[in-house]
């Protein structure tokens, strides 16, 4: 039983994933960018961006993630819809397709499914370990005889 329920998880959470990301998947433009260390207009750090073009200007996305260390001139590839160029995300299993906060909570939320799983179905209530304990399965016959019919 834990085995189906996990592997039904672990689908809808890929439904999920493929149903959510943004820029879309099915919509979206890849195309090849560069890495280069700019200026945060934020706080003025020089940080990795990813410059690509789209035909008519040049872009540069953040491409600070999580267990990713970029040199500078990396090549990589960024997605992006054509409305909005200017909110690409780098192509790539760990910051697209997951992140850190999708990441803890999946293992939250399918934690806390599978504890309320156990807690039902390991203290049934004493009526229905009487009912349990009462049963008595019938003997069927495989056929049946035609007098039964």
């Amino acid at each position: 039983m834990y085995k189906s329920v996990t592997i039904l998880y672990l689908i809808c959470f890929a439904c999920y994933l493929i149903a959510t990301r943004q820029p879309d998947y099915f919509d979206g433009e890849k195309a090849p960018a560069t890495i280069q260390w700019l200026a945060d207009s934020a706080s003025g750090y020089s940080i990795p961006k990813a410059v690509f073009h789209d035909g008519r200007k040049e872009y540069a996305v953040d491409a600070r993630y999580v267990f990713r260390n970029w040199q500078k001139g990396e090549k990589t590839e960024v997605i992006y819809e054509t409305d909005h160029p200017e909110k690409a995300v780098v192509y790539g299993f760990w910051g697209y397709w997951l992140s850190w906060g999708e990441l803890l909570g999946t293992i939250v939320i399918y934690f806390t499914l599978f504890q309320v799983a156990v807690s039902v179905t390991s203290n049934p209530t004493a009526e229905a370990l009487v009912e349990q304990l009462d049963y008595k399965p019938e003997k069927k016959r495989k056929y049946k005889t035609p007098e039964e019919e």
